[in-house]
């Protein structure tokens, strides 16, 4: 299931363009929709469940590409976005066993952050 999705995003990739781009604007997408539901969080609690599946979806097609021995990233930077992929994960799981609003935030600002990164290597 996780090499169709993997399979499906690299197709979609070369169709738009630049992969960062791509990447970083589903990371914000991602970060819009999580930030959405903590904003909101007494009416917008029942969307958390698609929200926090489209990032784990998200983070695993990542971690899907940089544990790929054909990834041309430098081992550092793999090894690093595996270890944040992974904590991602861990903090999924942890906010849909027990929900707190809170618990987005991590989630929201590592999405950001990355997003941002994205963007400024690209140009």
């Amino acid at each position: 299931m996780q090499q169709q999705g993997a399979a499906a995003y690299q197709q979609v990739a070369k169709q738009t363009g630049n992969p960062r781009d791509m990447e970083a604007n589903l990371l914000s997408k991602s970060a819009t929709n999580l930030q959405r539901i903590r904003d909101n969080w007494d009416t917008a609690q029942p969307d958390l469940r698609s929200a926090l599946k489209f990032n784990r979806k998200l983070w695993n097609v990542f971690l899907s590409s940089v544990t790929n021995p054909d990834n041309p990233l430098p081992p550092a930077i793999r090894q690093n976005v595996a270890n944040l992929g992974l904590f991602v994960l861990k903090q999924t799981l942890k906010t849909e066993a027990v929900p707190e609003a809170r618990k987005l935030d991590v989630l929201i600002n590592i999405n950001r952050e990355l997003a941002a990164g994205l963007r400024a290597a690209a140009r």
